[in-house]
């Protein structure tokens, strides 16, 4: 047996209710550009908008005239989607909150999670929406996802619970050590200000 390699998120599929209504909460409320539409393909008869997420990649939603939003029961048992998170920068994230309330969303406020931010509300049809804004920008070169493994393994030799900022902050510097090069050959802590 052989692995098959992911590479990436390419799509991720949603069962909307009207045209109009999933345009205005995908673009009209996230921002999420409009790029295309087409019929489903496997339902002519519905619709199949493509949004842009802001990544270059693809949301996609299922529609039909015949489905009204509306806060519908969601399964969110094992096989199920619990939420869908999307990333947005810290100054954004700073007036979600006022922007949600301006709409009269529920929302859960701000939720600090150690190496993030994040805020929970329900779409127009009650699927969990997560809004997150990572606390760090990895090194060059690296993703987030470099940092948060490193930071995780900090973590756990530390004994700690959760990820939180010095687990990140460590994970940085050892990434950035191990990737750059310099004429010094001592690299530790220095404290110029003693002196």
């Amino acid at each position: 047996m052989r692995k098959i390699q992911t590479q990436g998120v390419h799509h991720i599929t949603i069962t909307g209710a009207d045209r109009q209504s999933t345009i205005d909460f995908w673009e009209g409320v996230l921002g999420m550009p409009f790029v295309f539409e087409q019929p489903n393909l496997d339902k002519p008869e519905d619709g199949h908008l493509y949004f842009d997420p802001g990544d270059g990649r693809l949301i996609t939603v299922f529609t039909s005239e015949e489905r009204k939003p509306g806060r519908h029961r969601i399964d969110q048992g094992p096989g199920s989607l619990h939420h869908l998170a999307f990333n947005v920068s810290k100054v954004t994230f700073d007036q979600v909150v006022d922007r949600l309330d301006a709409r009269g969303v529920k929302h859960s406020g701000v939720k600090d999670r150690g190496f993030m931010d994040s805020i929970y509300f329900r779409e127009p049809n009650g699927m969990l929406i997560e809004l997150a804004s990572y606390r760090f920008e990895p090194p060059l070169g690296y993703t987030h996802t470099d940092v948060l493994h490193r930071a995780h393994l900090i973590r756990v030799a530390a004994g700690d619970d959760h990820i939180d900022t010095v687990h990140l902050t460590d994970a940085i510097e050892e990434l950035v050590h191990q990737n750059t090069n310099t004429l010094s050959f001592d690299r530790s802590p220095k404290n110029p200000f003693s002196k």
